[in-house]
């Protein structure tokens, strides 16, 4: 009798257990049946040609998948082994580097910048003494949201030690560590910092200590170093007027250690893998492989710089915290920690979102530069797997779109309302026609060609277009590049004499990507 209870305890077990498992398995298919639904709503609703999307779970790949085209009106379909620019996605990687090179204790996270690039220099005397390894990775320097970004964008002439040798002529715009504003070349001197303590290349430290480790094997440091063989490559998407125009094609090159990796959502899975265990990767257990130790691991998500959090996002999202970590932004999100980033470069962004206490971790990569579609299908995809309230986050970041385009609409014609059509310049146009140079940044010349005033950013091709009259001595310059979508004023400032003493310049549209920091250039005629 004992027997035969125990045989039937068993089968029952099993049934009870197979039925448990075919459960799990129909749940996690119907995950991904609506989030594989939620992908073709996003490319639909934000017209975006191609979407690659990885999930990983509890340690396992359940979801790697491409969809789309590589190009808008080609046949060739995104897949997972697909290569987009991750551009600022990128900046976790280079502060593994540095992690790993604290474990080897070839420096500390507190480590001075000028001890060992001791011609980087600041605006202030006091910061630049101060500025630490933590500081370089935590955007908490006094400078501008994305001040010297023109050094790096677009493509430039600019080399890092012509970064490094401009940094100190930038403005400082609040006290060293006292907020947040989002500066790409502090991680390009990082990586300058890795190529000193190395002596090798930043893209050579990373593909050897990161890319080749992991097995990324279709991953590169930068564009330029994919094979020519390798057609898999997105294509870059830019929408006006209601029409996509392909563009760029170089993956934000010129910033290296800040944005330059090229890489696909299946390398991108090994990536994350690594991060969730905290470095480890491999086989497991004794004969676990490290990138980083686990207390580096805690140390990068450690919270650095503080940012605002309204009362309504603590309603909404149950935030109660957000800040800058080390490469990473993290926060709390309704009850559990998340870890993430974002990449930006023109026609093409990408998101990488962890939960480490629920061992979670995705990626999306997108040819085209919208961030409402990579947000609606990160929050599906948190929604599906923190179990939370269904909601349709398509439509809820199409409605966000549609506000936001008609907030842009109406600060453009406010400033179009006030606007003096009368007026004319100061000056006959051919006085305006010079060599100028700002400290940072180098010349820029404005020439008059055919009776129109034409300027050109020696360091910067793509910055060339005809300055068209705004108002008395301000024009507004109209790049040949419509894609760029960052049409600035330019304002000269006149001399008691009637001479120009210096002009400066500023984005028309609130809507124009911050890397193009023009307002922090003045223009000072070439002597």
């Amino acid at each position: 009798m004992k027997i035969r209870y125990t045989i039937f305890t068993v089968g029952v077990l099993a049934i009870s257990m197979l039925h448990s498992v075919s459960a799990q398995d129909l749940n996690l298919s119907n995950k991904i049946k609506r989030i594989e639904l939620s992908v073709h709503k996003t490319m639909a609703a934000f017209q975006v040609p191609g979407i690659a999307v990885a999930i990983i779970k509890d340690d396992e790949v359940v979801l790697s998948k491409g969809f789309g085209v590589l190009k808008q009106g080609s046949e060739e379909r995104v897949n997972a082994d697909t290569l987009f620019g991750i551009a600022s996605n990128t900046k976790a990687m280079t502060s593994a580097l540095l992690a790993s090179l604290v474990d080897e204790g070839k420096l500390t996270w507190k480590t001075k910048v000028i001890d060992i690039i001791p011609e980087f220099q600041l605006p202030d005397a006091y910061v630049t003494r101060e500025f630490t390894i933590i500081d370089l990775l935590s955007h908490n320097s006094g400078l501008g949201l994305g001040a010297g970004d023109l050094m790096i964008w677009p493509e430039t002439t600019h080399t890092n030690q012509d970064i490094i040798k401009g940094l100190k002529y930038l403005p400082q715009v609040s006290s060293f560590r006292s907020e947040f504003a989002y500066d790409n070349l502090m991680y390009v001197i990082a990586g300058e910092v890795i190529a000193k303590l190395t002596g090798k290349p930043w893209q050579e430290v990373i593909q050897t200590r990161i890319f080749d480790p992991l097995g990324m094997k279709n991953t590169r440091a930068k564009f330029s170093l994919i094979p020519v063989t390798n057609k898999n490559v997105a294509r870059a998407h830019v929408p006006l007027e209601g029409e996509l125009h392909v563009v760029g094609g170089n993956f934000l090159e010129k910033f290296s250690s800040a944005g330059s990796v090229a890489s696909s959502v299946n390398d991108m899975s090994l990536w994350l893998k690594a991060q969730l265990n905290h470095g480890e990767y491999g086989v497991g257990g004794d004969k676990a492989l490290r990138l980083f130790s686990a207390q580096q691991s805690r140390e990068m998500w450690q919270a650095r710089t503080l940012l605002k959090v309204s009362q309504a996002i603590t309603e909404q999202d149950k935030t109660h915290f957000n800040a800058y970590a080390l490469g990473w932004f993290v926060k709390d999100y309704h009850g559990v920690k998340v870890v993430r980033h974002t990449g930006g470069i023109l026609g093409m962004v990408s998101k990488v979102v962890m939960v480490p206490e629920k061992n979670l971790a995705m990626v999306i990569l997108t040819n085209q530069q919208s961030g409402f579609a990579f947000n609606a299908l990160s929050q599906q995809i948190l929604h599906e797997y923190l179990e939370l309230p269904a909601k349709d986050w398509v439509e809820h970041y199409a409605a966000l779109q549609q506000k936001n385009n008609a907030q842009k609409k109406a600060h453009l014609v406010k400033e179009a309302s006030v606007v003096d059509k009368n007026s004319t310049p100061s000056l006959p146009l051919a006085n305006y026609a010079q060599s100028y140079v700002d400290n940072w940044y180098g010349e820029i010349a404005i020439s008059l060609v055919s009776e129109n005033l034409v300027m050109r950013f020696a360091h910067t091709p793509a910055l060339h277009g005809t300055l068209e009259h705004y108002q008395h001595n301000t024009f507004i310059v109209r790049w040949d590049d419509r894609t760029l979508e960052a049409d600035a004023y330019v304002n000269f400032n006149l001399n008691t004499d009637g001479s120009i003493n210096y002009a400066t310049m500023k984005a028309v549209s609130k809507a124009t990507d911050f890397s193009f920091d023009f307002h922090d250039l003045k223009l000072q005629p070439k002597k």
